[in-house]
């Protein structure tokens, strides 16, 4: 789609093709338009001027001509000096499609309030913009085990920016996480700029600028995501963050002992998921572990435990007390990794 936008519509935002004109001006005055009506215009969705609205994903909606007007008038100052010519078409252009959404500025509000981020590239872009704009704090939910040195490496241009303006950052692992030097590395490298703590488990990916907007993944694969600006679900997920926060371990601080000799913390968070009935799968997942792992720990727990069954090593976890309430360790009731949630 790509490669066909740039052969038939070498064009930019502010002057539009005779077809893109059309659908984009449809989709402003009525707020929404098939995905049909887009096809022959694949410009509009590779500007970002039509994205999937989050309700159907049959439909697009239209970025605000505000929306727009802004984000070309950021890129040309940046370009002033040779740009300013059009810097001054760009507002000619978005001037009059924005008079065409004049009675639909609420359904307007509520639509960029969820936005539906569809590949790596808009992904990416949107959380430029959102570091560029954040000036005092970050909050992130990083789920799994332990962290590739590549994911790492692509966030690093990010945090280096924030950190040479003051804003703070707080993280959130799992415990496995611990053991990843590249992580280890990381925060050597930020300093007190950011704060770390780790948990058993932790709910999905999440990243949230000022309390102001926040990103989840919409997909498994995470190549769709949600970028989300509604207050109410921004305070939801600020509320969250910090109910784990408390809950959390700093990650200079050691794990607490089992108060069982040969048990390890790990172990005995494998255990209480065993009680509740979850397959080794989903253990593996929820501890950011591989199912390899997670059966080698299950193995040591049924010979530390004098297992000779599944079925007997339940049992064994229920008399020493490894069965004990997770609530008690972990008052918040999160959901499986497994389960359909927004990332």
């Amino acid at each position: 789609m790509a490669g066909h936008a740039t052969d038939e519509h070498p064009h930019g935002a502010d002057r539009l093709c005779e077809a893109g004109d059309r659908v984009y001006s449809r989709a402003v005055r009525r707020g929404r338009v098939p995905r049909d009506d887009a096809e022959p215009v694949p410009c509009l969705l590779e500007l970002a001027l039509l994205h999937p609205d989050p309700d159907d994903m049959d439909w697009l909606v239209p970025t605000s001509p505000q929306e727009v007007m802004t984000r070309l008038l950021r890129g040309v100052y940046d370009e002033v000096s040779s740009s300013q010519q059009r810097m001054g078409s760009a507002v000619a252009a978005f001037e009059w499609y924005a008079g065409l959404g004049t009675q639909r500025q609420s359904s307007a509000a509520e639509s960029s309030a969820i936005r539906v981020l569809d590949g790596l590239s808009r992904i990416q872009a949107a959380m430029d913009a959102a570091t560029e704009a954040c000036t005092s704090e970050v909050l992130t939910v990083q789920p799994g085990g332990i962290r590739p040195e590549h994911e790492l490496t692509e966030g690093l241009h990010r945090a280096l920016a924030l950190r040479g303006r003051g804003v703070r950052m707080r993280d959130l692992y799992t415990h496995v996480a611990r053991h990843g030097q590249g992580l280890l590395n990381y925060l050597e490298l930020m300093g007190d700029t950011v704060q770390a703590r780790t948990l058993d488990e932790v709910i999905d990916r999440l990243i949230l600028f000022d309390r102001t907007v926040a990103f989840i993944p919409a997909n498994a694969d995470r190549t769709l995501a949600l970028e989300l600006r509604h207050p109410a679900l921004v305070e939801y997920l600020g509320t969250v963050f910090e109910r784990l926060w408390r809950l959390a371990i700093p990650l200079t601080a050691p794990l607490p002992d089992t108060g069982i000799e040969g048990i390890s913390h790990r172990e005995q968070s494998i255990a209480a998921l065993l009680a509740e009935g979850h397959q080794d799968a989903v253990i593996a997942e929820r501890l950011g572990i591989s199912v390899r792992t997670c059966r080698a720990h299950i193995a040591r727990l049924s010979e530390t435990l004098g297992a000779a069954s599944r079925t007997q090593l339940g049992v064994r976890i229920a008399q020493v007390g490894l069965d004990g309430p997770r609530d008690a360790r972990h008052p918040l009731s999160l959901p499986e990794q497994g389960s359909p949630t927004a990332r």
